[in-house]
């Protein structure tokens, strides 16, 4: 794996932020070969992170965590999609999955909202992967900060996070 260089001391911050460093020990340790880029603002958002990196929106894998009864459920989906959560709780097998609160998301994640990454977390979670990836042969997503993002393929996030593949809508 290799990091883009950080031009500014605001990159190079974001670069050394401790999720990050948690984010790039994690997929070393895990094998991924993606490269993280550290972008010139946060991207909250899929379109944004996809104007940023000038790719679809599709390609961007949002790390969505969801609290079913309690209990994380993480769901890499598409930038393109919006997750159906009654279908979804119905395809995983739980009774319920609601989108969990900011604190919910740092507790079980150690990372925040519009940062998530897909793995690096405190303890493993329950992953699902949205099947719709699978279309695009560069996958972005969080590098455990809402500014750096990572490559990867579709088969890399299914190895790296040991997701179970999953139709959201």
């Amino acid at each position: 794996m290799t990091s883009s260089e950080p031009t500014d001391p605001l990159a190079d911050q974001v670069a050394q932020h401790p999720t990050v460093a948690r984010f790039r020990a994690e997929h070393e340790r895990l094998g991924g070969v993606g490269e993280i880029v550290i972008l010139p603002d946060s991207v909250h958002t899929a379109a944004l992170a996809a104007e940023a990196l000038g790719c679809e929106v599709g390609a961007i894998a949002n790390s969505l965590l969801f609290d079913a009864e309690g209990e994380p459920v993480l769901i890499l989906t598409s930038g393109a999609h919006r997750v159906d959560t009654a279908l979804a709780a119905e395809r995983i097998g739980v009774p319920r999955l609601r989108r969990a609160s900011p604190d919910f998301v740092r507790e079980h994640t150690g990372q925040v909202i519009g940062g998530v990454s897909p793995i690096g977390h405190p303890d493993s979670l329950p992953t699902y992967l949205d099947r719709w990836l699978h279309r695009h042969p560069v996958v972005w997503a969080a590098a455990g900060h809402p500014a750096a993002v990572f490559s990867t393929t579709y088969e890399e996030l299914l190895a790296l996070t040991g997701a179970r593949e999953l139709d959201v809508e």
